[in-house]
């Protein structure tokens, strides 16, 4: 059974004891036609002790309710809506997208955050790409901190030459590292 409505969706109560309230919805079972929404028809499980090590138990948990007696809630004009599929544009696989009927924004928030990632991603490669003229300037910083790295370890450049200062002197090495 196709449902209007997907795990994560906000969605209104339109009936039951819940009647008015909104949640999230955390499960959706399509084969029943039921879904689970957080903080609604709570119902209360007892757990038996199965033995004399394990303990009985009282449980609230969120009960199932069928699908027909929500509406999304739309995250554009926070309205209970109908659903509407429009067709959907080139760039994306789906043929069709969730819209609200009352202002035709998407529903499908999670598509449009993955279009805008991809966006953002182009993005950064362009930045990088622009940055490999910059590889110049990058070689002298990492150069830079090298030399700082080494004068922190007690060791210093000279011309070709370096030095290693011991407790009680300095010894030097020329640049084929024999010590002079």
């Amino acid at each position: 059974m196709k449902l209007h409505v997907r795990k994560g969706d906000n969605v209104k109560i339109l009936t039951g004891k819940d009647k008015g309230k909104t949640g999230r919805i955390t499960a959706v079972n399509p084969d029943t036609g039921r879904i689970v929404v957080d903080g609604s028809n709570t119902i209360i499980k007892h757990n038996k002790a199965k033995n004399a090590q394990s303990q009985s138990s009282i449980l609230k948990m969120a009960g199932s309710i069928d699908s027909s007696n929500v509406q999304i809630v739309c995250p554009a004009c926070a309205k209970a809506t109908r659903v509407a599929k429009l067709a959907a544009d080139a760039k994306s696989k789906a043929k069709f997208v969730r819209a609200c009927k009352k202002c035709n924004a998407s529903l499908d928030v999670k598509q449009d955050k993955k279009v805008d990632k991809k966006a953002k991603k182009a993005k950064k490669d362009d930045e990088v790409a622009t940055d490999a003229g910059d590889a110049k300037t990058a070689t002298t910083k990492a150069k830079a901190s090298t030399k700082a790295k080494k004068a922190v370890a007690g060791e210093e450049e000279v011309a070709g030459t370096s030095a290693k200062k011991d407790g009680d002197g300095v010894t030097t090495k020329n640049a084929d590292g024999a010590i002079v």
